[in-house]
């Protein structure tokens, strides 16, 4: 239940970065600005890499994805911007050519089930060259494939989120917040402070307190209204070196002490979960006007409905 619904008049903070993921489990881009979708930040995680058998890679068990780069044109970041036929998406990686992956072509092959989580469904297979490609890279017969959104629906858990909510490659829901203030006070703990790409998140917000994230249920951005969905639990990426693609045991050995279950959620029955971040939905379907929606570094971000405590918000 939220606790005191506000005007929100003053805002709660402000974005201090906005982060795209063209293809799961690679480097993001950092951009001033970006339009939204139902399912996400346009062009974020629209390409993931599989196996043989359509399961999705990601750092988890290939962490070298970690120093996988992608570059967009920048005009890709406008809101009516359509593709051409000469419009690319470029991967680099170390050791490797750059690979060039058409934006406009949609591959006509269709890969039939790739897997993500326990999501299955089909998409379109993006050629030889980039299998070959990643294959090279990792070792192991890959596939790049591009979510098939002529087809495809990949609905976000109804247990947390009522309505038609959609999400594309994403491990489960179509954006990720956190906070400076959070990184600054998990930072205070380590030896070697890390930086907020060990997180993933997609929008960054500075000037509030560390953790308030936590407990925002209901949001505005600039004019666009946001739900916060549950606690972000994290798994092993945020210990790969994003630069080195190298794990080591920080920052979970710290969060186990100072963000576990067991510690900000006593009555949970995951006691060693450990929590960075909120997941978000952007609530699409009250918003009727056709054009403008794009978020901005700079932006305000409005409190309107909270939670009293960690322990009250859904994870």
């Amino acid at each position: 239940m939220g606790v005191g619904a506000s005007t929100a008049a003053t805002p709660s903070a402000k974005v201090s970065a906005i982060f795209v993921y063209p293809i799961k489990s690679c480097r993001g881009i950092s951009v001033s600005h970006a339009p939204l979708t139902h399912t996400g930040f346009r062009w974020d995680r629209q390409w993931m890499v599989v196996n043989s058998q359509g399961r999705m890679y990601t750092q988890r068990v290939e962490p070298k994805l970690a120093l996988v780069e992608v570059q967009l044109p920048p005009q890709a970041f406008l809101e009516d911007w359509e593709p051409t036929q000469d419009s690319y998406m470029v991967v680099k990686a170390p050791g490797m050519q750059p690979l060039k992956v058409g934006l406009s072509k949609q591959g006509q092959e269709v890969a039939d089930a790739v897997t993500v989580w326990e999501w299955t469904g089909s998409a379109w297979d993006e050629g030889a060259e980039a299998s070959q490609w990643f294959s090279d890279y990792l070792g192991k017969p890959c596939q790049l494939v591009r979510f098939n959104t002529a087809s495809e629906v990949r609905p976000v858990d109804p247990d947390y989120v009522k309505g038609q909510h959609q999400t594309t490659f994403t491990d489960g829901y179509p954006f990720l917040l956190a906070s400076q203030e959070s990184l600054d006070a998990l930072n205070e703990h380590l030896k070697e402070p890390i930086s907020i790409n060990r997180f993933r998140p997609n929008i960054l917000v500075e000037g509030c307190e560390p953790f308030s994230e936590d407990i925002w249920t209901d949001i505005k951005i600039s004019r666009f209204s946001f739900c916060g969905v549950k606690l972000c639990y994290r798994c092993k990426i945020p210990t790969i070196n994003q630069e080195t693609a190298i794990a080591g045991p920080e920052p979970n050995e710290t969060l186990l002490k100072t963000r576990s279950g067991e510690v900000i959620r006593p009555n949970d029955k995951n006691k060693k979960r450990v929590y960075f971040g909120q997941n978000m939905t952007w609530n699409w379907m009250e918003f009727s006007d056709k054009s403008g929606k794009i978020i901005e570094v700079g932006d305000p971000v409005y409190v309107l409905q909270k939670v009293s405590s960690s322990a009250e918000a859904a994870a």
